[in-house]
């Protein structure tokens, strides 16, 4: 059974009905400052997953390479068009749902990839699969509802359905974990989730403002992070070495 999966997401839409009703409550000085410490949350995790990498070239190569790639399809647009599509459906259901301006965008596209493409929740997902060992997703879960409330304060009832696509994405990685799985080294692994980590500091920034780093567009560095990690490993280290 998905439990970590499905508990995940749960987080998510609990979080996200408890801010779409305590927003309009929380002043704007609250809700900036809360949103500070949770980008400040997002970049520790994001620090604490990089700190695992064991081979920086193969990690920053997947990074650069992954943004290149989503930056040609137009990645980041793509997934932004999504979020505007479930906006507006939410919106007819349940008139009032936020603006659309660009910061409003901007939020849109940074809930999505925080809580559908992190790399614990990636990993997470795949670990549960292959084990089932949940830990990870239900202490993710446990950073999600909080989150998912925050977000909601600016969104509204439209973070509630970023759970669909969460769930669609973690299932079909737990499903498929047991194919996965048994290839990765605990040294891809490590990678893996040190790219996870430099994507989750990109967000962390966009959540404080700082910098609107095109975190939608990074997203194919976590597909190329295991692969370039193993060539590494494999046939650029013994020569190297």
């Amino acid at each position: 059974m998905p439990i970590g999966v499905i508990t995940n997401c749960l987080g998510v839409i609990i979080g996200g009905i408890l801010g779409s009703f305590i927003g309009p409550r929380l002043s704007e000085s609250f809700k900036f400052n809360l949103n500070l410490v949770f980008g400040a949350c997002a970049m520790t995790m994001g620090i604490s997953s990089i700190a695992l990498m064991k081979n920086m070239p193969a990690v920053i190569l997947s990074v650069i390479l992954g943004t290149v790639i989503g930056l040609v399809i137009h990645l980041g647009n793509t997934i932004q068009k999504m979020g505007l599509g479930m906006e507006k459906i939410i919106s007819k259901i349940i008139p009032g749902q936020g603006t659309k301006d660009a910061e409003y965008q901007s939020v849109l596209v940074t809930a999505i990839v925080l809580f559908c493409a992190s790399g614990t929740g990636i990993y997470g997902s795949i670990t549960a699969g292959m084990t089932g060992d949940h830990s990870i997703l239900l202490a993710k879960t446990i950073l999600d509802l909080p989150t998912a409330l925050i977000f909601a304060c600016v969104l509204g009832a439209v973070t509630c359905v970023i759970a669909i696509p969460q769930f669609i994405v973690f299932m079909i990685l737990f499903l498929l974990a047991g194919a996965i799985y048994p290839f990765c080294t605990d040294t891809m692994i490590c990678d893996f989730k040190a790219c996870g980590g430099v994507l989750l500091v990109a967000t962390g920034f966009r959540m404080m403002k700082l910098r609107e780093f095109p975190v939608a567009d990074m997203i194919p560095a976590m597909i190329l992070v295991m692969p370039l990690s193993h060539l590494w490993v494999t046939y650029v280290l013994p020569f190297v070495s």
